[in-house]
């Protein structure tokens, strides 16, 4: 098991990506904290690792409040010890639809400002944790939108690409401390709910079947097919396992080669 006997936090544990990266690090081991705002879908993915024989507890922690997960990251220490792996797939409240022009200032900034809350609470409470406690690795995922804008997505690739940079600086700060920072940039699982729905009206405007529509989005990879949400959750354990030890402030591009680096 890549991750056996690590304690993990996973902020955003309730939702997909959340999810399937929380059950992808029990499956190899660790002993994860999940952190959400949203105690049934929490609930449902602990019993999910718990079914499966893995070690999975709850709590309600809100991310853009940073006294809160300071006392969060508290608690789990004084009963798991030092926390060794963090994974935030904490939502950026999207706005897209929209081109910029038509676009209030306020809806365009509104998932920028909660990634960057979220973040920077996350993310600097846990590195210096992390860097107190010998060390650890933290993870985060991002969209291809970040390096490959497209239009009517609203703030939402500049989130990406804010949360990037921030994941960048922070590894460069952080790596003599024996704290690594990377992340996986994700096409957008056609199995995640959001993406599903997504695709599924553009399905329904043309006529055809999800299936196709998976179909025609995949032929534009190099592997011809679009990433699901279980690759991208085994790329999140890569990257937090001592297999990726000389990794830092860099990612996991899991695009399918939609975008080549």
């Amino acid at each position: 098991m890549l991750l056996e006997g690590k304690t993990a936090m996973v902020y955003g544990g309730s939702g997909a990506v959340g999810g399937a990266v929380a059950r992808a690090f029990a499956r190899e081991g660790a002993n994860v904290f999940l952190a959400a705002r949203n105690r049934a879908g929490l609930e449902g993915v602990a019993a999910d690792i718990r079914a499966a024989g893995g070690q999975a507890e709850v709590t309600l922690v809100d991310a853009t409040d940073a006294a809160a997960v300071e006392a969060h990251l508290a608690a789990i220490v004084s009963k798991a010890g030092p926390v060794k792996l963090m994974f935030n797939a904490v939502s950026w409240d999207d706005t897209q639809g929209e081109l910029l022009t038509d676009m209030q200032f306020d809806r365009m900034l509104a998932p920028v400002r909660t990634s960057m809350a979220t973040w920077f609470h996350t993310g600097t409470a846990v590195a210096r944790h992390m860097g107190e406690n010998g060390g650890g690795a933290i993870v985060g995922i991002t969209a291809n939108v970040a390096r490959w804008p497209v239009a009517n997505i609203g703030g939402f690739g500049i989130a990406c690409a804010a949360v990037e940079n921030y994941l960048r600086q922070l590894g460069i700060e952080e790596g003599p401390n024996g704290v690594r920072v990377c992340w996986v940039r994700s096409p957008g699982s056609p199995d995640a709910p959001g993406v599903r729905e997504a695709w599924q009206l553009r399905a329904n405007e043309l006529g055809v079947t999800f299936e196709e529509i998976a179909t025609e989005f995949g032929m534009g990879t190099p592997l011809r097919r679009v990433t699901a949400l279980a690759q991208v959750a085994d790329a999140a354990v890569l990257l937090a396992s001592d297999l990726a030890a000389g990794m830092t402030a860099t990612m996991a591009n899991a695009t399918g080669g939609a975008l080549v680096d």
